[in-house]
């Protein structure tokens, strides 16, 4: 039975209007190309500290089984796969799961990706060891709904990393003027610069969740050097979460 959804159908048809455009580096989702560098540098290291893997093994994460909630075209499963973990990839944009499975595949790549919500999976009983939760939550109709649901999808003792945009004057300009407006590395529309979440907001949110925050750092830009790097300060505009399920 169909659970009752976070999902909202029109920040799905915006992405889903993209689908075909996920591996081009410099088409719509440019701006994601650029930061899944840092991104990954985070995730990884944040799932090989939570379960001691040693990331200079191969496949340091056997044996892990990782759901990435809002797969797009895999940008962030592939890697997990090629990192040894089984790995789930969801999506509500049925446009992309397609797109996501052809690369997978000329990747050599094995993925389980599905079109279908974190709620459907919760709802068939299905755990995992991490959740990627990443720039998801500032596109749903009900952050505290959607996020409760990510918990009950971890096992004891599991890992969720998350990531969205903070609500201040800068995230307004960077990631709706400059990448929206100036840019264009999006479609206007986009985001919603109301459904921003404060750092602290988030905490609030996961804990509230029955998650324990352990960790946040920044995502920053520098326009000088165009790159991404992460900050332990700066939590300005892009910044990523770590928080565990307590036994």
């Amino acid at each position: 039975m169909t659970q009752t959804s976070s999902i909202n159908p029109a920040e799905v048809a915006k992405f889903e209007a993209m689908a075909a455009e996920w591996w081009d580096p410099n088409g719509k989702f440019k701006p994601l190309h650029m930061l899944n560098p840092v991104r990954l540098d985070y995730i990884t290291r944040q799932i090989a500290a939570e379960f001691d893997r040693d990331l200079t093994v191969p496949q340091p994460f056997a044996g892990l089984r990782i759901l990435d909630i809002g797969c797009g075209g895999g940008l962030l499963s592939e890697p997990m796969a090629r990192l040894g973990a089984t790995v789930v990839g969801a999506d509500a944009a049925p446009r992309n799961i397609p797109v996501a499975q052809l690369h997978a595949e000329q990747s050599g790549l094995t993925i389980d990706y599905r079109n279908t919500t974190a709620e459907d999976i919760a709802a068939s009983g299905e755990r995992f060891d991490v959740v990627l939760n990443m720039e998801v939550v500032e596109h749903v109709a009900d952050p505290q709904a959607f996020l409760s649901t990510c918990q009950t999808l971890l096992k004891s003792g599991g890992l969720m990393l998350c990531s969205t945009l903070n609500r201040n004057p800068k995230s307004f300009a960077m990631a709706i003027i400059g990448a929206e407006w100036v840019m264009r590395w999006l479609p206007k529309g986009t985001h919603d610069w109301a459904k921003f979440i404060t750092p602290d907001e988030l905490y609030d949110l996961l804990r509230h969740a029955g998650l324990d925050p352990v960790d946040r750092k920044g995502m920053v830009f520098n326009p000088l050097g165009w790159s991404w790097s992460l900050s332990a300060r700066d939590l300005s505009c892009n910044y990523v979460t770590a928080s565990v399920k307590r036994a």
